[in-house]
């Protein structure tokens, strides 16, 4: 389990999250959704004990992507995900293998990261985390910049992971992805918990915060892979 409690935050003189407190647990898909300035982002960074007088997790056990995560190096997508073996002090190839197999990318594990999408590097960040072989991931959009067909097979690979016993904390603006793929949805709202739902019961906080309607809308849309 990850989780904070009656946790504030002040960041620049403004008052970011107001006494939140979330508990994630083995086997959960639990997606933080909420309008821009919720503090979605800056609970993430709570949890993976990235802000002041929150503790630090062990980086072996807990890991985190941020929001627009990128390579600033002209590394091949093998040698990205083989980052995420930093915290173990070790140069393993199996775990960064099979997590380029997992999210999609083996065919490009020798391509410079600079040299391919940038959904498909979003995917290599991902595989970064995944060849951690975490307890718990904690993942900031990590569907941003992929193409729908690619959200989806993120979300699902996702819940999948928690299925089997990890623990999924992911902020997520994609509502429809949330409710699919998540066990539970937290709502924030002005840097507080709004609603703590399973995801079933979470679209009319979710609307609410988003200031919408919500409803049967007859309109053709694109459905989910499979």
């Amino acid at each position: 389990m990850i989780a904070v409690s009656q946790l504030s935050v002040v960041l620049g003189g403004r008052r970011v999250l107001h006494d939140v407190s979330l508990a994630a647990g083995a086997g959960e898909l639990v997606a933080l959704c909420g309008p821009n300035g919720a503090g979605k982002s800056t609970l993430l960074r709570a949890l993976a004990g990235l802000l002041p007088d929150t503790p630090a997790p062990d980086p072996r056990l807990v890991a985190y992507l941020p929001q627009g995560a990128r390579c600033a190096w002209g590394l091949t997508v093998e040698q990205v995900a083989a980052l995420g073996r930093i915290p173990h002090r070790d140069a393993a190839t199996g775990p960064v293998i099979e997590a380029l197999r997992l999210c999609g990318i083996l065919a490009l594990r020798l391509t410079r990261v600079d040299r391919i999408s940038g959904g498909e590097a979003r995917r290599a960040m991902l595989a970064r985390v995944f060849a951690t072989e975490p307890d718990v991931f904690l993942l900031d959009e990590p569907t941003a910049d992929l193409d729908p067909a690619a959200s989806h097979d993120v979300m699902r690979l996702l819940r999948v992971t928690a299925d089997a016993g990890r623990t999924v904390v992911v902020v997520l603006h994609a509502l429809d992805l949330a409710l699919r793929y998540a066990h539970r949805v937290v709502v924030l709202a002005d840097g507080r918990v709004a609603a703590d739902l399973p995801a079933a019961d979470a679209l009319p906080a979710a609307a609410a915060a988003f200031g919408l309607a919500f409803g049967i809308d007859p309109e053709p849309r694109l459905l989910p892979p499979g």
